[in-house]
């Protein structure tokens, strides 16, 4: 019997569509594993940056207070302030290690103060950290700069730049949410269920609100959630859309089919405790959070659409190959990102 053309090329279109989608999904799964495993040690240290504050109290004389990410059993990263020429130690430093962390305080001096001069981070370009560091001047301006082991010292200015806050916060956003693998899963999964178009829409603006909820009000004190148990839901939350992944591909009811809105709004509220855990590891001061607020919530944004642009892109130009896939590879994806999520459980689980 002869099949008629269009039949066969329907037929064939569909099947291309869906082996082609499927195919791209396995791709960015595998690639984001690869980070993962082979760049933990140094995505660890990216999210968990150095800060450096310096507090005018006279024309000559600053408290200074430093904070170094700590590496277990009292150790911490080999990082040291050199000051300008001509600055000495009024006061001896004063060190501790709490919560992983080495911090310092004392009190130098600088004959004219320290406008002009060059501060630098010693040992630097030797970690895959950066610095986060503020100057608050007498007249309460202030000076905020991000040094890297590529630019590991900056020049004190003698008046601030407003636009040097808003371009480090909203770097800073973006790093932590593009080396945020299991953000980035959990976001990964709502894109294997809901595809493209308006679902699509309305499931990233409700998490992006209800993180943003959270966010705001774990980072202005208004709720108190230890860190530790808020990584182990955020794990477990991937575990759940991954199987509710399956659940769709089997033809089973599903609340994430019918309203993935829902779903997304309601564990967007644990990884927006999760993102100020990131911002308060920065060492951020009190009294000036809401402006790093502000540009750090920017920058997580911007790095969730560049990642949801980018995977997006890749799928319109990946679905042009035809490249045929039996059926049971549609659970590959969701079964591999369930995996990976289980074991973040457990191990976080293990760390209480």
């Amino acid at each position: 019997m002869k099949i008629p053309a269009k039949h066969f090329e329907q037929k064939g279109t569909k099947g291309t569509k869906n082996s082609s989608f499927l195919f791209v999904i396995f791709v960015w799964f595998c690639s984001i594993l690869f980070l993962a495993l082979s760049s933990s040690s140094a995505l660890a240290h990216e999210v968990r940056p150095a800060y450096l504050e310096l507090r005018q109290t006279s024309p000559e004389t600053y408290d200074v207070f430093w904070k170094v990410p700590g590496q277990g059993e009292n150790l911490r990263l080999g990082l040291y302030v050199e000051f300008p020429a001509g600055s000495t130690n009024i006061t001896a430093p004063r060190g501790s290690m709490v919560n992983n962390a080495f911090t310092e305080r004392w009190i130098i001096k600088r004959a004219g103060g320290l406008a002009g001069g060059t501060i630098t981070i010693a040992g630097l370009t030797a970690t895959k950290t950066d610095v986060l560091v503020r100057l608050e001047r007498l007249d309460g301006s202030a000076q905020v700069t991000r040094l890297t082991p590529s630019a590991p010292l900056f020049v004190v200015e003698a008046a601030p730049r407003a636009l040097e806050v808003a371009r480090t916060y909203s770097v800073l956003g973006v790093e932590h949410i593009l080396t945020g693998i299991d953000h980035l899963l959990f976001v990964l999964a709502l894109l294997v269920i809901t595809g493209s178009g308006w679902k699509l829409v309305k499931t990233v603006t409700a998490f992006t609100i209800s993180h943003s909820l959270t966010l705001t009000a774990a980072t202005l004190g208004f709720v108190h959630v230890p860190q530790r148990p808020v990584e182990a839901v955020i794990a477990l939350s991937i575990v759940f859309v991954a199987a509710e992944i399956v659940r769709i591909h089997r033809g089973l009811e599903s609340i994430t089919s019918r309203a993935p809105w829902f779903v997304a709004f309601s564990f967007g509220l644990m990884h927006g405790l999760g993102f100020a855990g990131g911002l308060s590891e920065a060492g951020l001061p009190v009294g000036h959070v809401p402006a790093a607020l502000l540009f750090f919530s920017f920058g997580v944004e911007t790095g969730h659409f560049l990642f949801i642009g980018a995977v997006l892109s890749f799928i319109a130009l990946v679905r042009r190959i035809r490249i045929p896939f039996p059926r049971w590879t549609e659970f590959v994806p969701p079964y591999a990102i369930g995996s990976v999520a289980m074991f973040w459980v457990i191990q976080r689980i293990a760390a209480f």
